[in-house]
């Protein structure tokens, strides 16, 4: 079957229709005339004893001779062993038959000069029995219409069906065509469309193709838009530095003095450092696996508040307020996490007035500022890297915090709020029942 199966796959659509159609009909043509055959002549006999004891019937009723062309009829008198009526033309065929011993009707059949003859005996007045016989060539010739009757509609039948596979497989080999075509503009470098009118799997494949490529196409501009940032972002400072460096050398200070000068130029690495460790992390996240997926092993609240003491020196009027519970746990790696805590922080610290929270409750992560709103036309495209706001340093860092909880199975998101900006970091379904059996089996240890 393998073998059949691999030998198919190097077909086309229609050779595999056509050995499939060969296939079929071999085995149609065995089956006519095996199986076939042999019940349409069983089907034949019983129509042949309906056809008898109709005509049986009407003789017992009438007590007259009904012979016709097809149904021969002779009476027998069991006491005298005689039939009544003239045999001299069928005594070799009535030999066949023991009329005598039928103490009730006895439907049968025997073959005579390679023919299959169909009789009937039936009892009548005690000692009279009412002997029928079929016709051979009337048997013959209803066998023969019979068998090309049914013979005839499965050959319709199948023509019709063929036909209708033929056009259902042109109807396949068009979209699929329009595909081929499609993806190979594409390969090409070349602007293409493709409209296939289905909604089956061909016209969900379709769909699939289209919108694959729609998101290549963004994906690619994504790139290309990252790429200019990266080189206008790494320009400056190394222009900067350069410029300064060298006016150094020449005994020129810039900025007034040797350490101002010398100032600029750290703070400018500085900020290049920065920007490269941003772009590194951003790339190894993106090769960041779940090794151990669905085990809440990491305790958040150290990292939180590990992340909040560190952060707290950068903006000394700043107020954090914190409401977080002692026994949560994530799903994650350490470094991971804490690069996602840094990252939102610091990103509210940029835009705070006067305050933070930071909420842990099981489940769910919230990190508040009461600074201005997003922008609506940024609220979709917060995550996308290189994306910044108005205080915004590298546009990745946010970038970053998607990449991770994707890839651990939580949901980011942020939020306007009336008075200041919410981000949200909640599990998934998944996620729900494991941390609600860790907390089941806890209740149980503990009572």
């Amino acid at each position: 079957m393998k073998r059949i199966r691999i030998w198919l796959s190097n077909f086309t659509l229609i050779q595999q229709f056509l050995a499939i159609v060969l296939f079929t009909g071999a085995v149609l043509l065995f089956f006519i005339f095996t199986y076939l055959n042999r019940n349409i002549d069983s089907f034949v006999n019983s129509q042949m004893y309906v056809y008898i004891h109709r005509s049986q019937k009407e003789y017992l009723e009438t007590r007259i001779y009904q012979n016709d062309s097809n149904v021969i009829q002779f009476v027998y008198n069991a006491k005298s062993d005689k039939y009544l009526n003239n045999i001299s033309d069928y005594e070799s065929l009535l030999s066949n038959i023991d009329p005598e011993s039928a103490d009730k009707q006895v439907d049968s059949s025997f073959t005579y000069n390679d023919n299959t003859i169909v009789y009937s005996v039936v009892p009548f007045d005690d000692d009279f029995r009412l002997v029928s016989i079929v016709k051979n060539n009337f048997r013959e010739e209803f066998r023969n219409a019979l068998s090309s009757g049914v013979i005839n509609m499965t050959f319709y039948v199948i023509f019709a069906l063929i036909f209708l596979i033929v056009l259902w497989i042109l109807s396949l080999i068009r979209p699929l065509d329009s595909i081929t075509d499609y993806i190979n503009r594409i390969r090409n470098g070349e602007k293409a469309t493709m409209k296939v009118q289905r909604y089956d799997e061909i016209g969900r494949v379709a769909e699939a193709i289209v919108e694959m490529n729609d998101e290549l196409a963004k994906q690619q501009h994504i790139r290309d838009e990252m790429i200019q940032n990266i080189s206008h972002d790494l320009k400056t400072p190394i222009a900067t530095i350069k410029s300064y460096s060298e006016s150094i050398k020449d005994g020129v200070y810039p900025y007034g003095t040797l350490e101002k000068s010398v100032d600029v130029i750290i703070e400018n690495a500085t900020r290049l450092e920065k920007k490269v460790y941003s772009l590194i992390t951003y790339n190894k996240l993106g090769y960041l696996e779940d090794k151990d997926e669905g085990i809440l092993n990491l305790r958040m609240a150290p990292i939180i508040n590990k992340t909040i003491m560190a952060s707290e020196a950068l903006r000394k009027e700043i107020v954090f307020e914190t409401n977080i519970d002692e026994d949560v746990y994530f799903h994650g790696e350490e470094d991971a996490w804490m690069v996602v805590i840094e990252n939102i922080i610091d990103n509210a610290l940029r835009y705070a007035k006067s305050v933070i929270k930071v909420n842990l409750s099981d489940n769910l992560l919230e990190i508040y500022n009461d600074g201005e709103p997003i922008e609506k036309d940024r609220l979709d495209k917060l995550f996308k890297p290189y994306e910044k706001g108005n205080k915004g340093k590298f546009g990745l860092g946010l970038s970053i915090v998607k990449r991770v909880t994707e890839t651990y199975g939580y949901t980011v998101t942020g939020e306007n709020m009336s008075d200041g900006v919410v981000f949200r970091i909640y599990t998934t379904k998944k996620m729900k029942k494991l941390s609600k059996k860790r907390k089941d089996k806890k209740k149980d240890i503990i009572e």
